[in-house]
């Protein structure tokens, strides 16, 4: 592993520890020629899933959009990044468990909102405006009502 600093490959494991229900290990690394500490993932690497978008278009599921878009969503708020990589391993996982090799953007957007509300209200929302494309203040407010009434459901 090349350290992210001086980019030497000489670096040892710190500490290792189980994240995402055993689905990878997060590894905090040294590297032996100019100190710097780093932090790296490991995990099993699965079949490829293509992405259908509402347009049809297709690409590949990638990890790292679907964590920005949800470090956009959680930022300023107590979420903590082993949360957010635990809730994007458990979707991945589902989506790999229905079998399918193709899988609609919709699918995936709704298995990320029904974690994220549980998590956090405010993100959930967040997400959701930029996944939802809210038109109007209307859409919006009809989507905080629905929050409220699931609240008061559990």
């Amino acid at each position: 592993m090349r350290c992210n600093q001086c980019h030497q490959t000489d670096t040892k494991v710190v500490e290792s520890r189980d994240v995402s229900d055993g689905d990878s290990i997060r590894r905090r690394r040294e590297c032996l020629n100019c100190k710097a500490r780093f932090t790296t993932y490991e995990r099993v690497e699965q079949p490829q899933l293509i992405v259908v978008k509402n347009d049809g278009t297709r690409q590949l599921f990638s990890r790292e959009k679907l964590l920005a878009g949800l470090y956009r969503a959680v930022e300023k708020s107590s979420v903590t990044s082993v949360q957010v990589e635990k809730l994007v391993a458990e979707v991945e996982r589902s989506l790999h468990e229905c079998g399918e090799t193709e899988v609609s953007s919709h699918l995936v957007g709704e298995q990320v909102m029904r974690r994220l509300a549980s998590i956090d209200e405010v993100a959930y929302v967040r997400f959701a405006s930029v996944y939802r494309r809210f038109k109007d203040l209307a859409s919006f407010e009809q989507e905080l009502s629905n929050i409220k009434k699931q609240k008061i459901q559990t």
